[in-house]
């Protein structure tokens, strides 16, 4: 699986408007709805907050994986999203939250799930690659970044 496969260049959020970890999720889970009809915002909302309950997504290095499954969705789907400024997630480093890379699942595919993730993982390790995102300028830019180094992995 590579994450553009699950990414499209319209659900990038070059500029999140949020400023708190709640409103950044609703702000990613309005554009994944917005995206996809059949993903109702409010539902995915909770099953994400539920998920930040058991632990921070926020895994450090300004880096968060906010993630969940939904009953109803047929394959895995992304949205990424950034914030220059940083955003408090509790993240497990204690630094803001830059780069948020939302990933959504069908409630029964445990396996594509944690491909998703660890594909997002080991694409976010590189720090040069992660400075890359922070400058990028539009989303047609950060869509490029991501191809290129997904097709690196």
């Amino acid at each position: 699986m590579r994450v553009v496969d699950i990414l499209s260049q319209e659900l990038i959020v070059p500029q999140l408007r949020s400023t708190t970890k709640t409103d950044v999720l609703h702000e990613l889970s309005q554009q994944l709805a917005a995206h996809y009809p059949h993903i109702n915002a409010q539902s995915l909302l909770a099953v994400l907050l539920e998920r930040e309950r058991l632990g921070t997504t926020a895994i450090g290095e300004g880096i968060a994986i906010p993630h969940g499954k939904l009953p109803g969705l047929r394959d895995v789907v992304a949205v990424f999203g950034r914030s220059s400024s940083g955003i408090d997630c509790q993240s497990l480093d204690g630094a803001p939250t830059q780069l948020f890379f939302l990933l959504v699942a069908p409630e029964d595919s445990a396996g594509i799930h944690l491909k998703a993730l660890a594909r997002v993982s080991r694409l976010l390790k590189d720090r040069a690659f992660r400075e890359r995102l922070l400058q990028g300028d539009s989303q047609a830019d950060l869509f490029r970044l991501i191809s290129q180094e997904d097709a690196k992995l």
